[in-house]
């Protein structure tokens, strides 16, 4: 705790969110095994279902119905903070859009190690000792969102996301993003996600193909309540349909290209 504290004190002086330009900027490092497919192969089948998972998702956010989103899994290891990092990529549409994403997973913080970026205070310490959640908001390049990362890993994490305070941050944040995303952790080991559901708009579950039990799901949906729950993600689908893949390859081929998209 003392080390983020320390990161966090030495780092810029606290910005006003109200002006995000103004926010520090931390460097990610994109490596394969961060599995961010919608930067590093967006015309990639894959980066073309998050892309139809983000229209989905306009048309609730266009009516009014849809801005914080809790992302959570059955159990641990579904791929739930991988989709939210490919989520709130697509949602930011190259910085077109104002997109945050709070690490809500304060027992095994893993978001600033997947993104090559040193740790820095966070929700923890937002929760627990009063720092101003503003403060500890950093834009990661080349992504273009937003990150409030989880901050020190916490032994009574269940209980400070019972608090009042969870509610106060998202409040104070909330006027200054277009998406809020928040990374829960799984639903079946833990109690965080029911807490976490009560802040967000709605729920998206994600779950993986040939791993995540249907009991496991059909348990999930009656604790989280299937009228919060928005869809649900197939997470590590090893090969899509034939027909699809073999269209795909023809759709984004150098001959399928039409002179125009040569230069956009």
């Amino acid at each position: 705790m003392s080390r983020l504290v320390d990161l966090m004190q030495g780092s810029a002086p606290p910005a006003d969110c109200g002006d995000l330009s103004s926010l520090p900027v931390e460097r990610a490092e994109i490596l394969p095994e961060t599995m961010l497919v919608f930067h590093m192969d967006p015309r990639s089948p894959g980066a073309d279902r998050y892309r139809l998972l983000r229209m989905r998702l306009r048309e609730l956010g266009s009516s009014g119905k849809l801005k914080t989103l809790l992302i959570t899994s059955p159990l641990p290891h579904d791929g739930k903070s991988t989709v939210c990092m490919n989520l709130a990529t697509a949602l930011a549409e190259g910085g077109k859009k104002n997109v945050l994403l709070i690490e809500a997973d304060l027992h095994q913080p893993a978001l600033n190690a997947r993104l090559g970026i040193n740790a820095w205070a966070g929700l923890a310490e937002c929760l627990e000792g009063g720092v101003d959640s503003r403060s500890v908001i950093r834009r990661v390049h080349p992504l273009n969102w937003y990150l409030l990362p989880a901050g020190g890993p916490r032994a009574n994490a269940s209980e400070l996301l019972q608090t009042a305070a969870l509610g106060g941050v998202i409040s104070k944040v909330s006027p200054h993003f277009d998406w809020i995303i928040l990374d829960s952790p799984p639903v079946l080991p833990l109690s965080d996600a029911t807490s976490l559901a009560r802040h967000a708009d709605a729920t998206l579950l994600v779950a993986r193909a040939d791993r995540t039990v249907r009991e496991a799901i059909d348990e999930t949906v009656a604790i989280i309540g299937r009228q919060r729950i928005v869809g649900i993600v197939l997470n590590g689908v090893s090969s899509f349909d034939r027909s699809y893949s073999k269209y795909y390859r023809s759709y984004y081929s150098p001959k399928a290209q039409r002179p125009e998209d040569n230069n956009s």
